[in-house]
Parts: C-alpha cells; structure tokens; sequence
C-alpha cells in the first residue's frame, strides 16, 4: 500500500468522525432550538386568537351596553300595546341591532327572559325569520336566573350549535336600569350574543396547520416534554393546542435529512481537497525520494538524486544522502572493527569461526590437514584478583603481541601458509595451521608458545607467575567441522590442565571415549528407572567397644547399558548436570523404608546416615521429604543424620544455612563429612552446628600415627568441646583403630570393620559378628564358665 493510500485511509474515518460528530451536536442543539421555537411560534398564535377572542367579548359588552343607552329598548320595554310593540317597535329594534356592527352578515342576536325563564323578545340576524334561541343560551338564562349574578358574559359551543359569545345582564323591568340585587327576583336578563367568526377562523387555521384540535378546557395544558401552549379565555376557560408527534417528528426528519446530505457533501469536498493537497506536497515528493534512495540501495545508483522541494522534503533528502554517505564510511569501519578484539587487535570469536570454515574447507579440497591450538592462560584469575584488571589487560595484550610474533616467525620459518590467531574469550585464545600431514611444525608452535611463559611472563618489567594449558584438535583426524574442532581442542586444553598446567596435550581417543562416556552417562540418569538400576549398601559404623551404633547408606548404579557405575564418577556429573534430584529423594525413601530392619539388627538406637547432594539443599522441598517420609513410616527424626561435604558445609550462604538450621529443628541431625579433605579453619568448625563430624580418610592416614597423636588429641578434644561426635573413616588397620582409641575418637568406620553391604548381606554379617562376640566372651570366661552353652 502506497503512502498516498495510506494518508487517504488515514484521513477518511478522522473526517467521516469529525463531521458525523459535528452534525450530530448540530441536530442535539438545533432539535432542541427547533422544539423551543415551535413551541415560542405557538404560543403567540394562540395569544393572537385569544386577543380576537377577547376583541369578540369586548364587542359583544358594547352591543349590549349600546342596547341599554339607546331609545330603541327603552321604548320597546315601556310600550303597553302589545300589537305595536312587536309590530312597530321591534323592527326599530332590529334596525338598531343591525346598525351595532360594522359586518351586515355578522351573526347578533338578542334576547329578553322574563323572570320565569320565558323567552319574551329573540331575534338573531340571520337569514331565517323564524330561528329560535338556541338551547345552550336557554340553559345558560336559567343558570343565571337562579344564580346570584347580575351580569356576566360566556362561551357556549357544545359542538352541535354555532359558537358564540353571550353577554347578559339583568334591568329593572321599571326603571330600565341595572336591577339590584334586592329586586332580581323581577327583573329582566338581556343577552347579546355574537359569533366570533375571527376568533373561530384563527382557531380552525391552527388546527389545520398543527392537524390536531384545539381544545377548550377548564384548567392549562400542563409542562411536559411535548409541543403544547394554552391561552386563558376566561377566569376558568383556557384554549389548549397540543402538536402531535407526529408533525414534530417530521421537523426533526427534515433536519436530519439536512445534516446528512451537508455531512456526505462537506465530507466527501473534504477528503478529495485533503488528499489533492498532501499527494502534492507530501506523498509525491516523498515517493521519489523513496525511488531515489531504493535506487541507490539496490546498486541501480550511485548517488541519491537532489529533490528539487523545497521545504522539509528538501532537506530530507539532502539529509538522507548525507547519511547514506556517513553510513557507508562507517559500514566500512565496523566491517573492520566487527572482526578484531577491541582489545588485542586479534581477530574475534565471529571472524575465527568464518576464517576456521574457509580453512578446513581450503584443507578438505588441498588434502591437508588443520590444526587448532587452544590456549587458556593458567592463573589469570590471580594475576586479575591480585594487581587489578588493568594490569590483566596489559598482559593480554603483551600476550596477543608476542603470539603473533612467535606463530608468525615459526610459520615463516617451515613455508606455511600464514596463522590465524584469534581471541575467543577472557583468557582463551586459538591458532588455526593449515599443515601438511604429518609435519613437525605444530608441536614446534606448540613448545613455542610455551617458551613465552618461562620464568612467569613479564609485563613491564614485572614477571607474572601465569603459564598456558595447550589443547591440540587436528582436522579432519579428530572433527569434521569447525565447531567439533573447538570442542575437541577445548576438551584436550582442560585434560593440559587437569595434568598439571603448563603443558600441551593431544585430543585423543582417549579423550574422547572419555567425554562419550560423560554423554552416556547423562543420557542414562535422565532415562533410568530407580527402582529397576539403583540399590543401596550399608556401611556400618561402631563404637570403641566394636558395637553397631548406625550405618551409612551408599548409594550403588548397575546399568543395564554401561554397566557397574561407581559414585565417584556418576555423582559429580548428575550434579553438575542438574539430575541428582531425583537421586536424592530415591535414597531418602528407599533408605528410610529399609531402617526398621537395620533397627532389627542393631537395636533402637542405631543411627541411619543419608548423604545428601549439596545443590539439593539449595530447595526447602527434600526438608519437606525427609519429614513425610519420616512421618509416613513412624521414624524419629534423631535416628536419621544427614550427611553434608566440609567445603559445602562451610560456605554455604545464609540462605543455605537456614535450611541446614529448618532439618536440625525439625530433629534431624547433621554431620560434616570429609572432613580434613578441603581447607576448613579452626574457626569454621567451631562456628559451624554439626552433632557429628566425620574425618576423611585421607586425614586418619596423616592423623593416626605415634608422632601426630597430640596433633589429633586436641582437635577431637575440641570437637567434644563444641558437643560433637567424631568418626573415623577409612580406618583399615588395628594399629590405627589402637591409635584413634587412644586420641579418643568416639566412632569409627572401615574395611578393617566390614566393606559396604547389601541388606541381606548385613544381617548375616550382623549374625555373625553376634557368634563371634559371644565366642570371645566365653573364651575371656575361666574355667567350667566358659564352656556354658
């Protein structure tokens, strides 16, 4: 999608949003303006009717009140003769009735209602000379007559009869005045009525208009949400229009209809004048830089084109060709610094691997051979720890520049095809040979890189006590690829190390049975089955009288693949490789399931000793094992002592050593093995909780003569004094049981005793140790005694 689109797409909802939301605060505003001013306009055309209507009841007064000033009544009442009175006198009254209004045609009618509610004088001006009063009026005589009023003025209009205004008033018969109310009982109700033709006109005009009735009622329209307005004709009568829904949804319709075509238009005008306008100052200008610059990153151009806009884009674009430029000079500083070690000058571990794939590639093409040499500078760590990391990068450094000069002079010297010497990593450095097969000149390099570091290597004018490990991989004899020749030479560079430092050594067969084997032996604990391969043998441990006082639970491996494992060998490495887990927990619960039988053998108090891994302990969780199982099978804590290495013991972290403090609280006890074969101080063991502590064979060999008898008295004398217990391992001799005795070991624990055994084994061994006690017994026993059965 081009940016053009994409600015359209981009405009389009914004300005569909904008005006839909401004067309829909528009309608809000003006629906609500609209509704107001209906109901404004309606409100000043009732009062313009009632304003007839009022005209209409003024006009009917002023009949009634001329009526009453003129002759024409007057002699009307007071003439005797019946004959002439409505012959002679009521046409006069006509006349004077007709002459009142200004329209001949208009509807007036008069009328005189004795006090008995009789009709006695009705004419209307109307076509028909024998119209009658109208029944409404009648009523509204009889209403006055028996009311208290004297005069009054209504509206009558039932729907069936002609609308009209009626005026009364009631006169006395005699006096031709207004009657008091003393003589209302005789007096005479005159009435004028008219039609209010203009009134009537305005109203059914409205009613057309709004298509609904205006009604006459006797209370207003109350205020609500809809469009209505009353008017007060009268104290009690209120004319009241109520426009329909209807014909206020129709105004709104039309708004809407409106404020839609006006969005759609100002939209549609909006989107193509914005789209015009950033195509031709945004998208085109932006769209040939694109072409420019891709032109140049795809090698079609060598340069990006100047634009002729001016403006950001302008400067964009000289902007982006000042960068290309700056880029490319900087390209082609990092495609240079990318492969050298800042530090040395040689070459990276990323340059070495694609330098070290040419090479055996080259090699494997030539039929020649390829040798790595794999250096790591023994000590280094000191030389850091000791004089600082500046002076460790100095001696890097010297290093880089003396191997070079060594490798270079060497293989200039036997005709070969230059070296590649690299930094793979703090200490470790690589030099790759392509060498004829069977030549000499690898060992040759080999000596001599070892001839820099005789008598220390100096460093402006100070000698570091640091040496090299040189592990030798030759391809294609012992890989096949560079990333197994690093392997292999690594691998031979730690067996330099572990034989002594300072020397080189070959990748081998050996070597690499060796490491297979480490494979296999991984593979084997990741996929065994405990129960099918494990099982355990006890060692038993006694006193100085020769009584079993615990055993030590040794774990054995028989491999269905690999065969009899020893510990010393699977153990480091199931550690090392994080599976001993599982180990563990397997030894906990099948070596607590067998101490009712060793309880069997050797009473109550016999003490079962679990070795534990080191990196287990670093979880609270085989805390938490050794108690369900303890619980599970109804042991006492205190009979099971868990075994920890001296170094581990010492220098374990806070962390660890709450742990180490949770088992002991929950009643386990603890004891440190091996001790005497790392470098515990006096202090740490003093400062260390342990119930036993158990001394390495190595040491009892060391310990246990005449000449360190004091030597191995005090130290177990401070054992006790810190409230532990001492055991001997190791021990193979009686002269060295003698001697332990002697500096007051309190336990002891070798092959002089009994070499681990299996379970059932032990009960045998049990057995007999019990026959050969009480032989013993009964021998130290004189004369007839000993031969008691």
């Amino acid at each position: 999608m081009t940016l053009a689109h994409r600015a359209t797409f981009l405009i389009l909802p914004i300005v569909i949003a904008g005006y839909v939301t401004a067309a829909a605060l528009v309608y809000w505003a003006q629906s609500g303006a609209m509704l107001s001013l209906e109901r404004a306009r309606l409100s000043q055309q009732l009062a313009h009717t009632e304003s007839l209507f009022r005209a209409d009841v003024a006009q009917a007064r002023g009949f009634l009140f001329s009526l009453l000033e003129g002759d024409a009544i007057r002699s009307f009442m007071q003439e005797t003769d019946e004959t002439y009175r409505y012959n002679a006198l009521s046409l006069r009254l006509q006349q004077s009735i007709r002459s009142l209004s200004d329209d001949p045609a208009k509807f007036i009618s008069f009328s005189i209602t004795g006090p008995d509610r009789s009709t006695r004088y009705y004419f209307e001006n109307s076509a028909d000379p024998f119209a009658e009063i109208s029944s409404a009026q009648t009523a509204l005589a009889g209403r006055l007559i028996a009311g208290t009023q004297l005069h009054d003025w209504s509206y009558l209009y039932d729907g069936t009869e002609r609308p009209l205004i009626v005026q009364s008033e009631f006169i006395d018969p005699v006096t031709l005045n207004r009657a008091l109310t003393a003589n209302k009982e005789r007096a005479l109700l005159l009435q004028v009525a008219i039609q209010p033709d203009q009134f009537i006109g305005m109203k059914n005009a409205l009613q057309a208009e709004y298509g609904t009735e205006a009604t006459i009622t006797s209370r207003p329209v109350e205020e609500d949400a809809r469009v209505a307005a009353s008017v007060r004709l009268a104290p009690s009568l209120f004319l009241t229009l109520t426009v329909p829904q209807a014909h206020v949804s129709a105004s709104l319709l039309q708004l809407k209809i409106l404020l839609s075509i006006g969005t759609l238009a100002m939209s549609v005008l909006t989107i193509v004048t914005m789209t015009t306008l950033i195509r031709r100052f945004i998208c085109d200008p932006i769209a040939v830089l694109d072409r420019n610059v891709t032109a140049v990153m795809t090698g079609r151009a060598s340069r990006i084109a100047p634009e002729i806009t001016d403006g950001e884009i302008g400067r964009l674009s000289a902007n982006i060709e000042t960068l290309h430029d700056q880029s490319m000079r900087a390209l082609d500083l990092v495609r240079t610094a990318s492969w050298a070690d800042p530090l040395t000058g040689l070459a990276n571990r990323a340059r070495f691997q694609a330098l070290a794939t040419d090479a055996l590639a080259g090699a494997a093409r030539e039929g020649q051979q390829v040798a790595l040499l794999f250096l790591d500078i023994d000590n280094f760590k000191f030389v850091n720890d000791k004089h600082g990391h500046v002076v460790g990068d100095e001696l890097l450094q010297a290093l880089a520049s003396r191997l070079r000069a060594c490798v270079t002079h060497a293989t200039e010297a036997d005709a070969l095809p230059p070296a590649v010497l690299a930094r793979l990593s703090g200490d470790e450095f690589a030099v790759l040979l392509t060498v004829p097969k069977d030549h000499g000149a690898v060992d040759r390099i080999a000596d001599a890189i070892l001839s820099l570091f005789e008598g220390g290597f100096a460093v402006a004018g100070t000698a570091y006590p640091v040496t090299a490990s040189i592990g030798v991989a030759l391809f294609p004899d012992d890989a096949a690829d560079e990333v197994t020749l690093v392997i292999n030479a690594d691998a031979a560079m730690y067996q330099a190390k572990t034989e002594g430092k300072n020397r080189v050594s070959r990748f081998s067969r050996t070597l690499k049975a060796r490491r297979d084997r480490l494979r296999q032996i991984q593979d084997e604990l990741r996929s065994l089955d405990p129960d099918e391969e494990f099982h355990l043998v006890y060692m038993p441990i006694v006193d100085r009288r020769g009584r079993v006082t615990g055993c030590e639970a040794l774990l054995r491996w028989a491999s269905p693949t690999l065969g009899r494992i020893g510990p010393d060998e699977f153990v480091p490495i199931a550690e090392s490789s994080g599976l001993f887990g599982k180990i563990d927990w397997w030894v906990v619960r099948r070596a607590m399931s067998d101490y009712r039988r060793l309880e069997a053998m050797f009473g109550q108090d016999t003490v079962l000793a679990i070795n534990v891994s080191s990196a287990e302990l670093h979880s609270r969780a085989i805390g938490q094992h050794l108690s369900d199982q303890s619980d599970r099978l109804g042991l006492k804590p205190g009979a099971i002592e868990i075994e920890l290495t001296e170094t581990y013991a010492v220098e374990a972290g806070a962390a660890l050593r709450d742990a180490i403090n949770g088992l002991r609280a929950r009643g386990f006890r603890l004891s440190i093995d091996d001790f005497g074969a790392g470098y515990t101080s006096v202090q740490q063991l003093i400062e260390y909780p342990a119930d036993t502590l158990k001394l390495d064979r190595g040491m009892v060999d060391v310990m246990a003569k005449p000449q360190m008898l004091p030597a191995l008295q005090a130290m177990i004398a401070l054992c006790h004094a810190r409230g532990m217990s001492v055991v001997a391992e190791g021990v193979e001799t009686q002269e060295t049981m003698d001697l332990l005795i002697t500096a007051g070991c309190d336990l002891f624990q070798g092959y002089l005793i009994s070499r681990p055994l299996p379970l059932e084994e032990l009960g045998l061994w049990a057995l007999q140790r019990l026959a050969e006690t009480k032989a013993e017994a009964r021998q130290a026993l004189p004369g007839p005694a000993a031969r008691r059965p």
